[in-house]
C-alpha cells in the first residue's frame, strides 16, 4: 500500500496544464524588458546628476575664488 502510494505520488502527471489567458508570457517578457529599460535609464540619469553635481561644485569653488580676489583687493 505504502509503496503504491509513493509511486503514485512520484509518477509524472498526465494531466495537461493549460495557460487560462494565452498572452499572460508575453506580459511577462514586455514587464521584464520594460524594467531593464528602466534600471538602464536610472543608472544614466543617475550618472547625469553626478555631473551636474560636480560642475555646480565647481562654479561654486570659483565663485568663492574670484569673491575672495574682490574682497583682498577692495574692490567689494
Amino acid at each position: 500500500m505504502i509503496k503504491a502510494f509513493v509511486t503514485w505520488f512520484f509518477s509524472p502527471s498526465r494531466k495537461e496544464i493549460i495557460c487560462e489567458e494565452p498572452g499572460i508570457y508575453s506580459k511577462i517578457v514586455e514587464l521584464e524588458k520594460r524594467i531593464v529599460k528602466l534600471e538602464e535609464e536610472n543608472i544614466e540619469t543617475t550618472n547625469l546628476l553626478y555631473e551636474l553635481g560636480s560642475s555646480i561644485d565647481a562654479v561654486d569653488v570659483r565663485i568663492d575664488i574670484l569673491t575672495a580676489e574682490k574682497w583682498i583687493n577692495k574692490n567689494v
